[in-house]
């Protein structure tokens, strides 16, 4: 029986493995071919640059090292980020963005910075795409309808019951929408079909019906303007690279570099774990993706990322090594240059539906349930990245969620927590038993504690009766910030009753804090008739201690 490949080696290509993989770059081609159009004309460029990037990502991406079995190509996370680009500074611009941000990734990943990004609150990330699939959303259903959308993420979205109650009046209006909505609708039941007629990726289904029904009815309906690739290729001039001495570009170039690194990469991180073959090259796959994106940049094309949707149709597909993802950039190639006239037979509004069911599937409705049951601050750094990228804009939002995350961690880091337990003495103790620390323990002074029958009690003092100990566990970080709740929670200790200090909770205890219970527990000893039982000072700068060696 042969062995199984070693996570950390790519497969050899076999004749069997070959096959599987020609059958599922065929699927991977038939689910990206519908996303790169619509992605482009969502983005607001021509549709062949969506076969430009689609391309990239197959024939460059797809032949380098890293993931061995993701997909890459234009992606609607950066549909929202494209489109502000565009109007703000053009196509050419877009090209000389994206070609620096693929430098950037380039660099970052030749650094070994990959695994880094990792780093990212996942709330962050989910908040990112979730903004997008809003925005996505209300965008995509002013197109379904036919008008134009206003600009700016809140005025989209109070205006949008108005521009669908409008266009209810049109009769291209309600055609329109028509198509859409019958896309979705297909989409979303054409995977539950029985059989192998359910197998077939739904959004190609749902083109071809969508062309169909409009060319057959007539229907008033938009459809893809074709230009052909040849002439949609527009590589950036000189004059446009000067736009990256404006600060404005810069932010964008940033902006590119981050979100698509960090979709790229949260991507591999979920197809490793739909497969047992090779994991997933950080460093070397930030790298493939920083080369292919120079390169959709110097051919004036849209932005590529890793895309997890066409990556687990791979997956499932039966797709053993990078042969699949490459073979299906040859497929969009082969189809670029000899049916591009197909295009125009593609209705706009199926397309929009397309988008909508996409960026409705960014929205992730059940990891926010779960997040707000279970840890409530990450869900509110989810729903204020996706409010801020909604009302703001793309890099905004996400520098919010960035700085949230981070706040909030600090606040987690210095969380200080007192618990304390009351403790009965035990039964027919002694006046002495459960009072004071055994002979020898070390005092809040850090001196031996002397034995209660080596001295007597003072004159005129009667030894204190037997009470029971109350241990103070302090758990979480006890920083300055948390001084005054700690201090709040030890001078209301009743002084009539021996305390004992557990500090084994502890991640970090600063100096401010070592200071303040020196002091607490040398006035609380000097004030009542037990002392208090303080452990030592863990010292910062200890090694751990060796493990014992085994037997």
């Amino acid at each position: 029986m042969p062995s199984s490949p070693s996570p950390g080696r790519p497969r050899r290509l076999s004749r069997a493995h070959l096959r599987q993989d020609f059958a599922a770059s065929l699927v991977v081609f038939l689910v990206a071919l519908p996303l790169c159009v619509g992605v482009a004309v969502a983005s607001g460029v021509p549709a062949e640059l969506g076969l430009v990037t689609g391309i990239v990502g197959g024939l460059v991406t797809g032949v380098m090292r890293g993931s061995s079995l993701q997909v890459s190509g234009p992606a609607a996370g950066l549909t929202v980020l494209v489109l502000e680009s565009v109007r703000a500074f053009g196509l050419a611009g877009l090209g000389v963005i994206v070609l620096a941000a693929g430098l950037v990734q380039t660099a970052l990943g030749l650094l070994r910075w990959g695994r880094w990004f990792r780093a990212i609150s996942l709330s962050v990330v989910e908040g990112m795409l979730a903004g997008i699939g809003l925005v996505i959303v209300a965008g995509q259903l002013y197109a379904a309808a036919g008008v134009a959308a206003p600009d700016g993420g809140p005025a989209r979205l109070a205006a949008l019951p108005a521009a669908l109650a409008g266009a209810l009046a049109d009769p291209r209006a309600v055609a329109s929408v028509a198509v859409a909505a019958g896309t979705v609708l297909v989409i979303v039941g054409w995977p539950r079909l029985p059989g192998r007629v359910g197998a077939l990726p739904g959004a190609l289904v749902a083109v071809l019906l969508a062309g169909l029904v409009t060319a057959l009815a007539g229907l008033p309906v938009a459809t893809v303007r074709v230009d052909g690739v040849l002439a949609a290729v527009r590589p950036p001039d000189s004059a446009a690279f000067l736009l990256l001495a404006e600060p404005a570009v810069l932010g964008a170039v940033l902006a590119f570099a981050l979100i698509a690194s960090a979709e790229s990469l949260f991507s591999a991180a979920a197809v490793d774990r739909l497969h047992d073959g090779p994991r997933t090259e950080y460093d070397r796959e930030l790298v493939a993706q920083g080369v292919g994106n120079t390169l959709c940049g110097l051919l004036g094309a849209l932005p590529l990322t890793a895309v997890i949707v066409r990556s687990s149709a791979n997956v499932r597909a039966g797709a053993r090594t990078r042969a699949s993802r490459v073979l299906h950039g040859v497929w969009l190639l082969v189809f670029a240059v000899l049916l591009p006239g197909a295009l125009a037979h593609v209705p706009l509004p199926a397309l929009a539906g397309i988008l909508v069911h996409a960026g409705w599937k960014l929205i992730p409705f059940r990891g926010i349930v779960a997040l707000w049951r279970g840890h409530r601050g990450e869900a509110a750094v989810l729903a204020a990245t996706a409010a801020a990228i909604v009302a703001v804009g793309m890099l905004e939002g996400v520098l919010v969620g960035l700085g949230l995350a981070v706040a909030k961690a600090a606040w987690e880091a210095s969380h200080l927590r007192v618990d304390h337990t009351d403790e009965p003495p035990p039964d027919g103790a002694s006046p002495s038993d459960g009072v004071l620390p055994p002979h020898g323990a070390p005092s809040a002074h850090g001196e031996p504690c002397p034995s209660p029958h080596d001295t007597p009690p003072p004159h005129g003092r009667s030894r204190p009766p037997a009470v029971g100990v109350l241990r103070v566990r302090l758990s979480g970080g006890a920083t300055f910030l948390g001084l005054p709740k700690l201090l709040d929670a030890l001078e209301a200790l009743p002084r009539d009753r021996p305390v004992e200090v557990d500090l084994s909770g502890l991640h970090h205890l600063d100096h401010a804090c070592r200071a303040a219970m020196t002091a607490w527990a040398e006035r609380h000893t000097a004030a009542g008739p037990h002392p208090v039982r303080l452990p030592p000072f863990p010292d910062p700068h200890a090694a751990p201690a060796a493990a014992p060696a085994g037997p």
